[in-house]
């Protein structure tokens, strides 16, 4: 991202500088997670990288390709797993490998399925599913057409506080397996710290970046590592208290 700055029109009719001057790399890879308080622009900055936002000023590239809309190049979790109800789970992992062949994309479909631990439940509907199966179904679905980047939108924010943990974990596990440039968007000052190789804070709107901060701790990483707990309160007391 070069330069990259994003004005947009609210319900009201009223101009909405969410973004200015951003200037990011992402490294091929790593995990980046990117924080600030609320309405600073973070889902937006996201949804530019996804290509769902193209009103944007500046440059956005993917392995040196500009960003136009929408591609296989990326993949996208957002806060609701937003599965298709009436499919079962294999049908929606496979929504994005039209192109394959039927024997491709059941081989696809079965390999995801088994990175993300739920071979057994390829046949159930989103209904039947938990929070956290349903979000690991949403993650199988992003990665299943191999993508460059795997993006995360808060992928975790709806669920209990130990399912969240159990799938950061799982999380960190597929991103060693798969070496996927991951970019996530949080609140959650711990779970940053916890997954990303670098930290990324946005400043109250119009976004900016205030600081970038490397994660310089080998994974796996214990939760109660005391440089994390230091970081942790670095970044509150610099950034979010009041």
């Amino acid at each position: 991202m070069r330069s990259l700055s994003m004005t947009y029109t609210d319900r009201d009719g009223r101009a909405v500088h969410a973004l200015d001057g951003i200037d990011l790399r992402f490294p091929e890879g790593g995990v980046t997670a990117i924080i600030g308080a609320s309405g600073c622009g973070k889902s937006t900055l996201l949804r530019i990288l996804a290509g769902l936002e193209t009103a944007y000023q500046g440059d956005v590239e993917v392995a040196g390709a500009p960003v136009q809309g929408p591609g296989l190049a990326r993949g996208i979790v957002f806060q609701d797993h937003r599965l298709i109800p009436w499919m079962s789970v294999d049908e929606n992992i496979g929504l994005a490998l039209h192109r394959l062949t039927a024997d491709e994309r059941q081989a696809r479909v079965a390999a995801t399925l088994s990175l993300v631990g739920l071979s057994a439940f390829s046949s159930a509907y989103p209904a039947q599913l938990s929070g956290g199966m349903a979000q690991r179904v949403a993650i199988a679905r992003a990665l299943a057409h191999r993508p460059r980047m795997l993006l995360l939108d808060e992928p975790f924010g709806a669920l209990d506080a130990l399912t969240r943990m159990q799938l950061q974990d799982e999380l960190l596990a597929i991103r060693a397996r798969e070496r996927v440039t991951t970019v996530l968007v949080t609140h959650d000052i711990e779970e940053a710290l916890y997954l990303g190789d670098r930290v990324v804070v946005l400043s109250s709107r119009p976004g900016r970046v205030a600081e970038t901060i490397d994660v310089d701790l080998p994974h796996p990483r214990a939760r109660n590592d005391p440089r994390l707990a230091a970081l942790r309160l670095a970044l509150y007391d610099n950034y979010f208290h009041s």
